[in-house]
């Protein structure tokens, strides 16, 4: 088996479901009682922007009631220990679960709940109260605050840093994802086409299953901190096979 050295993990709403984070699903048309078009998508934003600060702003507060389970310190566990080389941990959560269990550098790629970003001037703030219609840039004064969100039909953040880890890591770690969301949906087919070994961690097989080496499904806040401990005793995966 390849030597194992570089790693990069992938998380999606399944790993903060086990939280109490409701998960998005998109075959309904709703998310949190809203119509998609409504709250999670600029044109919605532009038809109302009162109903958009609000729906995230419940989202934001609601932030405060909630914890990090075992799979987020389990993987702020291993980007801590791991010595071989690096842990790098991509998510598509807004939430920030993962910076709360100790992960740093986190790379929200749909951005952050805790932020919110100005249409003007394109500044970035940190952000842990409620936001309106009337919240005035720190920056250049202007009131064009949005949340810091990728909506459908916008480019995900990070996505040139995102291509390199992709080319250079020998294990990918998908966790809670599934497979239908892109452009997250292509990363094991990347990694997979160029030589790293991939595992997926899930409630069931993703839409993407065929591009794993290695599927472990149940709870992530079980199976991944078993998973962790072996890995960071042996620095290799052989324990898979035993």
């Amino acid at each position: 088996m390849k030597e194992i050295r570089n790693i990069l993990i992938l998380t999606g709403a399944g790993i903060s479901a086990e939280s109490g984070i409701p998960v998005f699903r998109s075959e309904t048309g709703l998310w949190e009682q809203h119509r998609v078009e409504d709250v999670a998508t600029y044109e919605g934003f532009m038809r109302n922007r009162p109903l958009v600060h609000e729906f995230y702003n419940r989202m934001r507060r609601n932030l405060f009631n909630v914890r990090p389970n075992p799979a987020h310190f389990a993987l702020a566990r291993l980007a801590n220990e791991w010595k071989k080389g690096s842990v790098c941990l991509i998510t598509q959560n807004i939430d920030n679960l993962h910076e709360a269990a100790g992960s740093g550098n986190v790379i929200h790629m749909h951005g952050e709940l805790m932020r919110i970003s100005c249409e003007s001037c394109g500044a970035v703030v940190d952000w842990d109260k409620d936001s309106s219609v009337d919240t005035r840039c720190p920056k250049c004064g202007e009131a064009a605050m949005r949340p810091h969100i990728v909506w459908f039909g916008e480019i995900p953040y990070h996505m040139e840093h995102i291509d390199e880890l992709l080319r250079d890591c020998d294990l990918f770690m998908s966790i809670g994802t599934s497979g239908v969301v892109y452009p997250a949906a292509n990363f094991a087919r990347m990694t997979h086409a160029l030589g790293a070994y991939n595992i997926e961690f899930n409630l069931e097989k993703s839409a993407t299953a065929g591009s794993f080496d290695r599927g472990i499904y149940g709870k992530a806040g079980t199976t991944l901190p078993e998973f962790v401990d072996s890995l960071l005793k042996t620095e290799n995966l052989d324990f898979l096979d035993r």
